[in-house]
């Protein structure tokens, strides 16, 4: 994503934020129409579950439903949105973890399975990034899809640009291990 789309973006929704502020709940469906996408891919990146990243954006909504100045008052909204989306993914995880661990590690590797048969490359890369631990795939995801700055992610997170850095790098040498054979 090159930086006239990131801005055009991030300025898209401080447009809606403001709306949401000025309208109330009625001009959220525009914010979620604008970044549930987004939201989705990074919130699955943390729960590995579609249903589960599903209910952390449903969740975030509520939060900024509830609490729309939160949104309204923050420098940056987009980093901030999705600070409010993985906590809530990771609430999730935390109670999915608490709940039954070993039901969730049979279910991963049914899953893995599952994607392992089949042969193209985008399952492939789903299933390297799956691989990665939960703290460098995020970042991946904020890095290549969402085009943040390490500083803008490091936001995101609550970590120094260095560690986010780190993160990044690690995670990339790891994944060209696992993809070395798809080029």
């Amino acid at each position: 994503m090159n930086a006239v789309n990131k801005n055009g973006f991030q300025d898209e929704v401080r447009r809606c934020v403001s709306d949401v502020q000025r309208h109330g709940v009625v001009a959220l469906g525009a914010l979620f129409d604008l970044t549930a996408g987004r939201c989705l891919r990074y919130a699955q990146s943390i729960t590995r579950n579609q249903e589960d990243a599903e209910d952390a954006l449903q969740a975030a909504m509520i939060r900024i439903t509830v609490k729309p100045q939160s949104l309204g008052g923050a420098n940056h909204p987009w980093p901030y949105f999705l600070r409010v989306v993985r906590n809530e993914a990771l609430k999730i995880v935390r109670r999915r973890r608490s709940v039954n661990a070993t039901a969730g590690f049979v279910d991963k590797a049914v899953e893995s399975e599952d994607v392992v048969e089949k042969d193209d490359s985008r399952n492939q890369i789903r299933l390297a990034l799956q691989r990665l631990p939960e703290n460098q795939c995020e970042v991946v995801i904020l890095k290549i899809w969402e085009g943040m700055t390490f500083a803008e992610i490091a936001d995101v997170l609550g970590k120094s640009p260095n560690t986010v850095a780190s993160r990044y790098r690690y995670a990339m040498e790891k994944l060209q291990q696992q993809l070395c054979h798809l080029v």
